[in-house]
Formats: C-alpha cells, sequence, structure tokens
C-alpha cells in the first residue's frame, strides 16, 4: 500500500516486529493477540518465534465504550489458556489509532486477573490518541486523516497486507 509517499510493506513491518520482540519478550512472557488483526500477528508470531507459553486471544467486545453503537463484533471471543494473575503479558495489535481498543483488552485482561505486567507492541501507530496509551513497541509510525481507518488483511498463505478505508 502506498500513502502519498510513503510506502508502507506489511510483510517487511511484520519481520521487522518479529525481530525486534524476539530480543524483547522474556521466556515466561504470554504473546495475546488482539482480534482481529492483532491475534493474526500474535500467531505468527509464536509459530515464528517456537515460543511454549499458550498463546492467549482477548477481545475488546464487552468493554467498548461504544457498544451500545457497535454491538457484538463479529470477531473471536476471549481465550486466555494461562493464568492471568501474577503473567507478564505482550498485547499485539495491529494499529493502534485513539487508544479506546487497548482501554477495553486492558480491562477484559483484568477480569481474568491481575498480570504483573502489560506491555503493548503495535505493527503501526498511527496516532491520534484519545486516551493516554502508548506502544512499547511500534514497528512505524504514521498519520492518516481521522475519516481514514487502516486495516491488515491476511490472505490464504498468512501473508499480510494493509488497506485504507474512508
Amino acid at each position: 500500500m502506498s500513502i502519498g509517499q510513503l510506502s508502507l510493506d506489511a510483510q517487511a513491518l511484520y519481520g521487522q516486529m518479529l525481530k525486534d520482540l524476539q530480543e524483547r519478550l522474556s521466556p515466561e512472557a504470554h504473546v495475546v493477540g488482539i482480534t482481529s488483526g492483532g491475534a493474526w500477528l500474535a500467531e505468527r508470531l509464536q509459530a515464528d518465534l517456537k515460543r511454549s507459553p499458550a498463546l492467549g486471544v482477548v477481545s475488546s467486545s464487552m468493554h467498548r465504550d461504544d457498544f451500545a453503537q457497535r454491538g457484538m463484533a463479529d470477531s473471536a471471543a476471549t481465550k486466555l489458556p494461562f493464568s492471568v494473575d501474577g503473567a507478564v503479558i505482550w498485547l499485539i495489535d495491529d494499529v493502534l489509532f485513539t487508544g479506546r481498543t487497548i482501554r477495553a483488552v486492558v480491562n477484559e485482561l483484568f477480569d481474568y486477573g491481575r498480570p504483573a505486567a502489560v506491555h503493548l507492541a503495535v505493527l503501526v501507530d498511527r496516532g491520534g490518541r484519545e486516551l493516554p496509551i502508548q506502544a512499547d513497541y511500534a514497528a512505524a509510525r504514521l498519520s492518516l486523516p481521522a475519516n481514514q481507518s487502516l486495516r491488515l488483511t491476511r490472505d490464504a498463505h498468512n501473508q499480510f497486507a494493509f488497506s485504507v478505508e474512508a
């Protein structure tokens, strides 16, 4: 995908994320993907890093502040096949924008227990925060107009790409 002069290669950004997180993830840390794009990334990271701690998936649906307008999102339910109490968790997401999804996900995590630490890694931080939330790791940072959304897509061969929607 190309945005103005910026070319955004999701596969290359994933490769950078893989390399950088390999150095940051402690052996006991749990990788938890945020549905849906973050879950795709987390699943592939878990396999590529050959990690043994159980992979988790977390949904923001039940804790969103716009639940009345959106209803239940068409996404996977939260699955955390490990004890959250005392765990070191790396949340993985595709795009960080307002911070509202992350707020909802952290609330969902705390429904399952009290982690020792929660870190956030994203493929793209596009700015525009409405809440005081930031990523511990971002493979890329860019700005888009507020009326555009950046979406991660995945093909049948598990290859990533971005699309921009207005």
